[in-house]
């Protein structure tokens, strides 16, 4: 097999330092276990973020989603813990990681958790006529 989940994220450098912009990535197929009944729970994450100095490896990120495909976790905890990962391997000026689960007994449930750097202000969006 080419590639295996893995907890290692990699990173390479920010082409356009100087600029802030959005990275938006769509992650549809994120699975990981209810830890109550050890039943997967499916759910799409959506990451957003304004890098710094470093931007995060697609593949790497990938492996590193597909390694929690055996984990039990609640919801918050997951979400929390996959950002506090990513802030802490790119210290992006801003994160944010919305995570919509799948129906678990009925009930839907979206988590979102963000990280910004201390000092730093988005610049205000343009409004055209």
């Amino acid at each position: 097999m080419p590639s295996a989940p893995s907890k290692t994220l990699e990173t390479f450098p920010n082409p356009q330092q100087e600029r802030d912009y959005t990275i938006r990535m769509r992650i549809p197929e994120f699975t990981c276990l209810c830890p109550k009944t050890g039943q997967p729970d499916f759910a799409e994450l959506r990451l957003e973020y304004v890098p710094d100095q470093l931007c995060i490896e697609l593949k790497a990120l990938k492996n590193y989603i597909w390694s929690y495909r055996n984990d039990g976790a609640f919801h918050e905890a997951i979400t929390n813990r996959i950002l506090s990962d990513l802030v802490v391997t790119i210290a992006p000026r801003f994160m944010r990681l919305t995570a919509e689960f799948n129906v678990r007994g009925g009930i839907f449930t979206t988590v979102i958790a963000e990280h910004r750097a201390v000092g730093w202000e988005p610049p205000t969006p343009v409004q055209l006529p």
